[in-house]
């Protein structure tokens, strides 16, 4: 029995509009939704959302993401 290596994929996102940990929470909530995404990390101090995701993510489906939870992907 083999052992499947599992390829991550890490992106980071610039967001606009987080200024507390409530954004921060919004914004990861959706972005997790996304198919493929495993985690996410969102640091409203810098507007940086770390994305590790199985695959690439479309852009503007993360766009749409961010959009839902009332911020804005820069």
């Amino acid at each position: 029995m083999t052992a499947e290596t599992k390829t991550e994929l890490t992106t980071v996102y610039q967001v606009k509009g987080m200024t507390c940990g409530h954004c921060e929470g919004a914004v990861s909530s959706e972005i997790s939704e996304l198919p493929g995404v495993s985690s996410v990390t969102a640091v409203a101090k810098t507007g940086e959302v770390t994305v590790v995701s199985d695959t690439a993510l479309d852009r503007e489906a993360v766009a749409a993401a961010v959009d839902e939870a009332g911020y804005e992907l820069v």
